[in-house]
């Protein structure tokens, strides 16, 4: 999206919420940092001129989209959400659907097993009670022990390959995977590894948001772009 938007010659800037120490650098000019909930947002809009907003967070960065919303509804400066389709079980998978953490946190069995809690580092919580060793794959180091009782960290940044998060999971004995369903190519390997080794998977479903005009795709939003008229005068 920021690659077709700088080819365009568009004013736009690209906004990171900053959770990442060494993020990928863009073609945009670049903004870290949150904007101070969903007012603080909609006064950088009325601020900066901004006349149209992607929201290309994560799919569960869902407290960002619903700020958005928000904001976008308050200054009347139209809104477009650019999400990744959801993943879907097909022939070989063994998947279980929880709805949050916790729900994944419970499926898994009760008994010690070998966990690749492939979620990131901000919803352990929930599985620090359950017996299990846990593997995480996380693109920072850890700035401190984690918060599980009987876990170790890979540092990697993907895309992963299929052949390699198999490997992976083969190495560290892995008997079980837990996964946001975030989509997307770049973050499947995992789930394609799964089902080669006929792991069962628990996946966290994504959280739901207020209805929103949505496209899959960078080229849909830049049709959008110029479809759509706005008040404000600055760019997206």
């Amino acid at each position: 999206m920021a690659r077709l938007l700088a080819d365009a010659g568009m004013d736009a800037v690209f906004s990171y919420a900053g959770r990442t120490l060494a993020p990928t650098a863009q073609p945009l000019p670049l903004r870290v940092g949150g904007f101070g909930g969903a007012a603080g947002l909609a006064a950088y809009l009325r601020d900066q001129a901004i006349s149209h907003v992607i929201d290309a967070t994560h799919p569960f960065a869902a407290q960002m989209s619903r700020n958005a919303i928000t904001a976008c509804e308050e200054v009347r400066t139209p809104l477009l959400a650019l999400e990744r389709p959801a993943w879907r079980a097909g022939p070989g998978d063994r998947w279980t659907h929880a709805a949050d953490p916790e729900g994944a946190a419970r499926a898994l069995p009760d008994v010690p097993a070998r966990v690749f809690l492939a979620i990131g580092k901000q919803n352990l919580a929930p599985f620090a009670t359950r017996p299990h060793h846990y593997l995480l794959r996380l693109v920072d180091p850890p700035e401190g022990p984690l918060p599980l009782p009987d876990a170790e960290a890979v540092i990697a940044r993907g895309p992963f390959t299929a052949e390699g998060d198999e490997a992976l999971m083969r190495e560290h004995g892995i008997t079980h995977l837990v996964a946001k369903n975030s989509g997307g190519a770049g973050a499947e390997a995992k789930l394609i590894a799964a089902r080669h080794l006929s792991l069962p998977v628990v996946m966290i479903d994504r959280p739901r948001l207020p209805p929103r005009p949505s496209v899959a795709e960078p080229e849909e939003a830049m049709a959008w772009l110029h479809q759509t008229p706005s008040p404000a005068r600055r760019g997206v």
